[in-house]
């Protein structure tokens, strides 16, 4: 069945409000961690995860760093409208780009409270940077189906990103009930972020502590980061009944040659994706680098840009390694050192996956693009794996535990 046809009902389950994790553990790596591998479940912590990994297996995370997305502005009248920053306007090349911005930049924003801010309105809200308190204002460009144009303007020499950071709140998902907290401000992070730019942390990448990846190394395993800044639309339930009708969100990545490189050497050796955000985007590499093989001037004069159906309409299936070297070939040739791209893909039951062999990721929501992905892996498995954690008291959501799931479409060495 084309994934298409696939009815989302057949992938939900019943998650008790008291299995969501709505804080995190004390120690990231005290999490505890289920293994599904050849048809078993096995449990551990992730402290341990480097001994459920084969030797030269290529672990890859993704670095994007969670922003302040929240900004709370407050009327005169003392009422709050709150502008969710979801992504820059179009004008700008890439997120980087836009969050390097200083003075001034226009967002396209979710708005709470939006019938209150009357046109014209401009809105105020004070920030304190060190010693000194600036001010960033909002006003009200655009009103768009799904979201509005907002721009802000802010005294001060801080790139947006700083704003982001002195004056907005940590945007923590819609499914944990509260006010953020300053811990959240370090734990809503991945040690290893890097890049300003994502709305949600990249949550697999939340149990892993500098000693863990410390483990990893030390056993021969190798490791590589990817960028891909995550929306909110990751939240977004499936409403449609079909996938068909289902609008995927699209997300920037950024993924340095060497990487490439990395991935080219990897050849047919493990790999593993630490989150569906790494796995999302490592796929996307594929599809890229086959569309390139077909059409070299495939990218001249746009973004690249893999809409979500396209992996399932290719007919010309080369090899991984060949795919990549594609892209190696794009960026030498046209002297860059990175790949800027979007993406769209949806993996669902029907993919056949061209790069991963296992992942790493926490337990989502029902009803789920995530889910949809995790199924597409490990089958009906998913059900076995999701029932096994309800019962076993495992936290799930961002801040809960998480699994390794190895695919059964590959045979996996002997660790």
């Amino acid at each position: 069945m084309h994934p298409k046809h696939l009815s989302i009902k057949d992938f939900t389950y019943n998650l008790p409000e008291e299995k969501i994790a709505f804080h995190p553990l004390n120690n990231r790596d005290d999490a505890r961690l289920l293994v599904f591998k050849d048809q078993e479940i096995q449990t551990d912590i992730y402290r341990n995860i480097a001994s459920h990994i084969p030797t030269e297996t290529l672990m890859i995370f993704n670095n994007t760093k969670v922003v302040e997305a929240r900004l709370l502005f407050k009327k005169d009248t003392g009422s709050v409208i709150e502008v969710f920053c979801l992504q820059p306007h179009e004008q700008y090349a890439d997120i980087t780009t836009a969050m390097n911005q200083t003075g001034s930049v226009q967002w396209l924003c979710l708005v709470g409270g939006a019938s209150k801010w009357k046109k014209g309105q401009i809105l105020n809200l004070p920030f304190e940077a060190g010693a000194s308190t600036f001010t960033l204002e909002a006003g009200l460009i655009e009103k768009r189906s799904d979201c509005f144009v907002i721009e802000l303007k802010w005294s001060g020499d801080f790139s947006f990103a700083e704003v982001l950071h002195y004056a907005g709140h940590v945007p923590l998902p819609p499914y944990i009930k509260r006010q953020d907290e300053t811990a959240d401000k370090s734990r809503y992070q991945t040690v290893f972020a890097r890049h300003d730019g994502s709305v949600a942390a990249p949550t697999a990448g939340l149990h892993f502590t500098e000693e863990v990846l410390a483990s990893i190394r030390r056993k021969n395993i190798n490791t590589g980061f990817v960028t891909l800044h995550v929306g909110a639309g990751t939240f977004r339930p499936v409403k449609a009944a079909t996938m068909q009708e289902h609008d995927m969100h699209s997300e920037f990545i950024e993924v340095e040659k060497e990487l490439i490189e990395q991935l080219i050497d990897q050849d047919s050796k493990p790999l593993v994706a630490v989150g569906t955000t790494s796995l999302r985007t490592l796929e996307s590499l594929y599809w890229l680098g086959a569309r390139l093989m077909i059409n070299p001037q495939a990218f001249e004069n746009d973004l690249p840009f893999l809409s979500q159906w396209e992996a399932y309409e290719h007919t010309h299936l080369p090899h991984k390694t060949d795919a990549l070297k594609a892209l190696q070939v794009y960026l030498s040739e046209t002297g860059s050192s990175r790949l800027i791209a979007k993406t769209q893909i949806i993996i669902a039951p029907g993919y056949t996956f061209k790069m991963i062999d296992g992942l790493v990721t926490n337990f989502h929501q029902p009803s789920s693009t995530l889910l949809l992905l995790v199924a597409a892996l490990i089958g009906d498995n998913w059900k076995k794996v999701y029932d096994y954690a309800l019962q076993n008291d495992f936290r799930f959501l961002s801040y809960g535990d998480g699994s390794l799931l190895w695919s059964d479409h590959h045979k996996k060495p002997h660790l």
